[in-house]
């Protein structure tokens, strides 16, 4: 968390061509490729699980409809269309569906894109592999707060199962770029990527 504090802190800097004098350290501006963002960071606490995160958000979203990701993935989504998306269906929230190798949740479908069930899928379970998954990339409406009990509630388990059954949950089924960071490996690719053909990069 200070890594990226820091980072934001420091924003006009990190993207400014500058001089620095180093007998008075004194720094000249040459250059600014600056945004016009309003970033929040908040501390929710190294024990807090993925619903106890967003409902410690609740007081800074105002009502309003927002998007959420766990900040884990890289994806080439146009987030113009997942929002355009997720307003024609008028749902409490859309969840951007991927095909990875492995590894997720399942994702069964129902009619106009409609999660019928949404499943954490167990380690060894091989029968979804080839299926749709969550890609953690999230519109939500501020209804979804009224599904998160605690600081301990997982999203992906009861609140998003409750979502599904409820029908309140849709899926925007993306096939372009989606790659996770969970391991060594992943970083190391998309490190790689990074240098050499960064597929994510739309901006």
């Amino acid at each position: 968390g200070y890594v990226i504090k820091e980072y934001f802190a420091n924003f006009f800097l990190h993207n400014s061509d500058i001089s620095i004098n180093l007998k008075d350290n004194s720094i000249e501006i040459l250059n600014s490729q600056s945004q016009n963002w309003k970033v929040t960071l908040l501390d929710t606490g190294k024990d807090t699980m993925t619903g106890g995160r967003i409902l410690q958000a609740k007081p800074y979203i105002n009502n309003q409809t927002f998007m959420l990701t766990y900040g884990d993935g890289l994806c080439d989504i146009n987030l113009q269309s997942l929002l355009k998306f997720h307003k024609s269906h008028q749902k409490a929230i859309t969840l951007t569906a991927i095909q990875p190798e492995g590894r997720y949740g399942a994702i069964t479908f129902g009619e106009n894109n409609r999660v019928e069930h949404f499943l954490e899928k167990p380690k060894g379970d091989s029968q979804n592999d080839k299926g749709c998954v969550n890609g953690g990339f999230f519109v939500c409406e501020p209804d979804i707060f009224t599904y998160i009990k605690d600081l301990q509630t997982i999203f992906e388990q009861e609140p998003l199962i409750r979502l599904a059954q409820n029908k309140e949950l849709v899926a925007f089924k993306h096939y372009g770029f989606w790659q996770c960071m969970d391991t060594l490996r992943d970083k190391q690719m998309l490190e790689d990527l990074w240098l050499n053909n960064p597929k994510w990069k739309v901006w």
